[in-house]
């Protein structure tokens, strides 16, 4: 089943795309379901557990058996009412699986956020699940899972349009769609000048180009007027933040009193490392530049922020600084306890909207049956962590739907990337191929 999967392609399909066939080579006690979708206005995840509740179950007991989980566990959020009824309905007995409700905070999609909720087990600083006996999938990824080992490739992505749009809708699409169309089959787009974010609001990011083709990893794409404040907020440069950041931190600590990684116990905060930016000092000797190493980036630090400064993005420079100087992470406590407030300080989500200024795009964007089928596909040879793969096809060349476009480079890190329409290679180019029906 491993090899299946390696075959057929799968990745993570809601972040950053790590190969699923590395991920789930491991032996673990828990295989925990990331069904939280904490991003707003994202509709994926809560969608293919309601309408594909018996493929992702399937997916989840070939997982499951995969690495010889004892027990599955479905986190999801407990307002998702329909594919919680959906899921029960499919779990049986001898499954081993159960649901775990989360309620509608932010970030409820972290995966260490998940697996304390889930296990009580709090993953160690700069560590990851599998320390602590855990492996975290996503919901489309086990679709994928099951379908891998009856032979299918990964050729189709789910993917939500959100924001300023006639219509909110959710997709199944090829690989390799261009984002143009799912735009037009929404109806269009109702600002006359826009940005579109890659994925969640929080941490998606602005494309530069909105030339772009559906990916593997990609999740959703929300439009936004471009005058709209979180754009601006989104778009400020490095300079502009730390100069904010010198003149206008009050430094009260606030944002390291939401950080989801510090109310888990991790040596992070926020509120002293702004005072590099401030200062020039930390301030303390038991404070340290590499505490940025553990920083999520999920924002959340910027929403609790009472001057809108952005500690989150003062730690993605400082992580980009400390890896030039070759400086590595020093933080590896295991023994770890949460903070006694943490249930207190949950991010609610309808609160994080209001803030984000999304209210009247928080709508629902259920899967359509509107079929978009592209003329055109364009498949690029990265579209997951890890090296892209090795072009097989030369241009003129005929593919059947699922034929092997991209390989994985021998001994490499990464996924294979299989024809998401049958038609005739039309161009071939360094990073990516286009195949035309």
């Amino acid at each position: 089943m491993l090899e299946a999967v390696k075959n057929a392609g799968v990745i993570g399909a809601g972040g950053a795309g790590f190969p699923t066939h590395v991920k789930l080579n491991a032996k673990a006690e828990y295989l925990l379901v990331n069904g939280a979708e904490c991003e707003p206005l994202l509709r994926v995840d809560q969608e293919l557990m309601y309408k594909y509740a018996d493929e992702v179950l399937d997916g989840l007991r070939k997982a499951m058996a995969i690495t010889e989980a004892q027990m599955g566990i479905i986190c999801l959020k407990e307002k998702y009412k329909n594919a919680i009824k959906a899921l029960e309905a499919g779990i049986t007995p001898e499954d081993n699986i159960e649901l775990k409700l989360l309620r509608n905070v932010y970030p409820a999609g972290d995966e260490q956020y998940i697996v304390y909720n889930a296990t009580g087990r709090i993953v160690p600083e700069g560590g990851i699940p599998l320390n602590v006996g855990v492996v975290v999938t996503n919901v489309e990824t086990l679709l994928n899972v099951g379908r891998a080992v009856s032979g299918q490739p990964v050729v189709e992505k789910f993917v939500t349009i959100a924001g300023a749009v006639q219509e909110p809708k959710t997709f199944k699409v090829p690989v390799g769609t261009p984002l143009s169309m799912l735009l037009a089959a929404c109806g269009g787009v109702t600002s006359d000048a826009y940005r579109i974010i890659d994925g969640g609001p929080m941490m998606g990011k602005i494309l530069a180009d909105n030339d772009t083709y559906i990916k593997k990893q990609s999740k959703g794409y929300i439009v936004l007027p471009e005058d709209a404040g979180w754009i601006k907020s989104k778009e400020k440069n490095m300079s502009q933040m730390l100069k904010e950041a010198k003149t206008a931190c009050c430094h009260c600590n606030l944002c390291t009193e939401m950080c989801p990684r510090n109310l888990l116990g991790h040596n992070l905060h926020p509120s002293k490392l702004m005072r590099i930016a401030s200062y020039g000092t930390l301030g303390e000797k038991n404070a340290s530049l590499d505490e940025a190493y553990l920083c999520c980036e999920c924002g959340l630090c910027e929403i609790a922020c009472v001057m809108n400064l952005q500690p989150w993005k003062l730690n993605q420079l400082l992580k980009q600084q400390l890896k030039e100087a070759g400086v590595k992470n020093s933080n590896t406590n295991a023994e770890l306890e949460a903070n006694p407030f943490y249930d207190y300080r949950e991010f609610p989500v309808s609160k994080l909207v209001y803030r984000l200024g999304l209210d009247k795009y928080d709508l629902p964007a259920p899967i359509t049956d509107q079929v978009v089928m592209p003329k055109t596909v364009r498949l690029y040879s990265s579209q997951h962590i890890g090296a892209p793969g090795k072009c097989l096809v030369s241009e003129g060349q005929t593919l059947a739907l699922g034929d092997l476009v991209f390989e994985i480079p021998p001994k490499a890190l990464g996924a294979n990337i299989h024809a998401s329409i049958a038609g005739k290679v039309t161009l071939v180019c360094e990073n990516y191929v286009e195949i035309t029906r």
